[in-house]
């Protein structure tokens, strides 16, 4: 059968199998229903997949005639946030519609699997939102022989409009910083005898602020969180903070991370605190792939035409997709942005998109692979 024929006849599965799993939302190394939920469609239709002890990600392949393998990937856990006054796993990012997509070009595919030429395999992967589970699944080998990769992601109406699809995500590099000034605590009616880590603090604000980089590239660093104290009349031991780091390449961010460091450094000496920090959350920049990303316009145009190809998409935000290609240079992969309608926006409580769009996303899926597998 035709994979983009099959497409249309399982429309209504689709909808209804996105369903099911938006309603599944889990959070980040929690996917276990959303898991097994997908390990038994694929299982059904006869896909070999492999499962992990120690985290919920899968690989599924589909054999071909070569070893090489050409790949999707996915993510499956929901973001934590407050719902209507209740925190809990909400599926806001859109991983249940990306599930839904790479599910449905597996299923395709393996009507045609004798026809293909290289193996192909579809990563489901876990805590994308924690920016851990690619090099999870990297580390499981998820990537070996793998000389081509494709992503997906929902895209607000406002950057890709509805009907449309981008070839390639510009999405930037971020970071959190995350400390604590340890100062020395004292009565506040006698305060020579302390150390005020929340005026270290608020020194180190205001230094954070003065960063400039000579780069031609935007970026921005900015305070999220600070936190000290329990009581008016008492100077703190202690004070915690978090800043925000964010930049359009990877280069910048270097720069970034090293005048912050510096900064804070310098601070600690400067106020006579100990400022112990690190590093988390880290996702890199995307790594443009001139090869992959006119593979994804070709799909685009054969599913939407000419004129819904819009020819970039460029967001401030972060992906733990491109972990791919920061470690493995070699791989042509491109991750495409696929309008459909989404509002208010990625992370809002209340994000909704059409649904409609879940069927042309996954014939663009399908005919990526299809005329990657003719690629020798």
């Amino acid at each position: 059968m035709d994979p983009i024929l099959f497409i249309d006849r399982e429309r209504e599965h689709i909808l209804r199998t996105y369903k099911e799993l938006h309603l599944l939302a889990e959070p980040s190394w929690k996917e276990e229903k959303t898991s097994n939920y997908i390990k038994d469609m694929l299982e059904a239709s006869g896909i070999r997949v492999q499962t992990f002890p120690d985290h919920y990600g899968l690989l599924a392949e589909i054999p071909g005639r070569k070893a090489d393998v050409i790949a999707l990937r996915a993510d499956m856990d929901a973001l934590v946030q407050e719902v209507d006054g209740r925190v809990q796993a909400n599926h806001s990012c859109g991983h249940d519609a990306h599930s839904t997509m790479v599910l449905f070009t597996a299923l395709a595919l393996a009507k045609t699997s004798e026809q293909l030429i290289h193996t192909v395999r579809f990563i489901f992967q876990p805590a994308e939102e924690k920016a851990e589970g690619a090099l999870k699944m990297m580390e499981a080998g998820a990537l070996k022989n793998v000389k081509f990769l494709g992503g997906i992601h929902l895209r607000p109406k406002f950057e890709v409009p509805y009907e449309k699809a981008s070839p390639v995500i510009i999405h930037g590099s971020t970071v959190s910083i995350k400390g604590v000034i340890k100062g020395v605590q004292a009565h506040a009616a006698r305060p020579e005898e302390g150390n005020n880590p929340l005026e270290a603090a608020a020194l180190l604000v205001q230094a954070i602020r003065q960063i400039r980089l000579k780069d031609e590239y935007p970026y921005s660093i900015k305070i999220t969180e600070l936190h000290g104290g329990e009581a008016s009349n008492l100077i703190p031991e202690s004070a915690r903070f978090t800043f925000d780091l964010r930049a359009e390449t990877n280069e910048t961010m270097e720069k970034l991370i090293k005048q912050s460091e510096h900064t804070i450094k310098k601070v600690a000496e400067l106020t006579e605190t100990v400022i112990d920090f690190s590093l988390v959350e880290y996702s890199p920049a995307a790594i443009k792939n001139e090869t992959a990303i006119k593979l994804a316009e070709s799909a685009i145009r054969f599913v939407l035409s000419e004129d819904n190809l819009q020819p970039i998409c460029k967001s401030p935000g972060a992906e733990d997709f491109h972990f791919y290609t920061l470690n493995n240079p070699d791989i042509a992969a491109t991750m495409i942005g696929l309008g459909c309608d989404l509002s208010p926006g990625l992370h809002h409580p209340n994000m909704s998109f059409n649904q409609e769009a879940l069927i042309y996303g996954t014939k663009i899926l399908v005919k990526l692979l299809v005329e990657r597998d003719q690629v020798q």
